[in-house]
């Protein structure tokens, strides 16, 4: 039927107008700090069956091979964040911690939640704790001593810092990070930050440089992990489909204007 068509083709401008909204956000966030890209994945939509495949076609119990089923169209199955690694970028900054390899940073909200994050800008605020930008604290607690002449935080996570008068570096805490049996499935809620759900598995903590556990480094920041050139050759393919699908709206139309004109 002509209408089917119709309705293929709206459910095909539909998604890919949703896939258009995922490259473009990945391609707005290309210069944030630890962002992670994401892609749209489709599902054909359910099938009528006209006649269907393995119904007998005699009285000798023959069989039709193949069948005759109409899909209904296609539409946005999941939007996987893909968590791999991105770039390295050195900085000097002693607060910027780059985590290379897995794991994330423990961020504890102002409603005491725990949030995770892969991005490495750190800051001190007024009582000298380690926070994010947004003032959110580093988990667990590390407060640097307003006299602190120098920061040190090694590879393995351990805060070290120069005092006065003092010729060793005091150890002040140690930096855990966090795993996932599934990444993916950590939900995002803006400012590059992560919650733990069902489907992310039960948060897993350790010692940077320990066992799956990336390692640190003071001084750098680790880039969005999103291939421009790949998001754009992503976006023209999706453009493309949305106009084929609008092409099948346009033809469907005029089959259907030729259908009224028969007298």
């Amino acid at each position: 039927m002509v209408t089917r068509s119709l309705d293929i083709g709206a459910t095909g401008m539909l998604a890919q107008q949703q896939n258009v909204d995922v490259i473009s956000n990945n391609i707005a966030n290309m210069t944030t700090t630890g962002f992670k890209r994401q892609r749209a994945e489709f599902h054909d939509l359910i099938y009528q069956n006209k006649l269907r495949p393995g119904a007998t076609s005699s009285d000798a119990d023959t069989t039709v091979p193949s069948g005759m089923q109409f899909g209904l169209g296609v539409s946005l199955g999941a939007i996987y964040r893909l968590h791999e690694q991105g770039t390295i970028q050195l900085t000097e900054n002693e607060l910027d911690l780059a985590i290379t390899g897995e794991g994330y940073y423990q961020i504890e909200l102002p409603d005491g939640e725990t949030a995770y994050t892969r991005a490495s800008v750190f800051q001190l605020n007024e009582n000298g704790e380690i926070v994010t930008p947004q003032g959110y604290r580093l988990q667990p607690g590390l407060t640097v001593p307003q006299d602190a002449l120098d920061i040190i935080v090694n590879n393995s996570g351990e805060v070290l810092v120069k005092i006065p008068d003092q010729v060793e570096y005091n150890n002040i805490g140690q930096i855990e990070l966090a795993t996932f049996v599934n990444p993916a499935g950590l939900e995002a809620i803006g400012d590059t930050m992560f919650l733990e759900t069902p489907a992310s598995g039960d948060v897993q903590t350790g010692t940077p440089g320990t066992e799956e556990y990336g390692t640190i480094r003071q001084g750098a920041i680790e880039n969005s992990n999103v291939n421009i050139v790949e998001e754009i050759t992503n976006l023209i393919a999706a453009q493309r489909a949305y106009e084929m699908n609008s092409n099948v709206i346009t033809t469907s139309d005029e089959m259907l204007q030729t259908i009224t004109q028969i007298r």
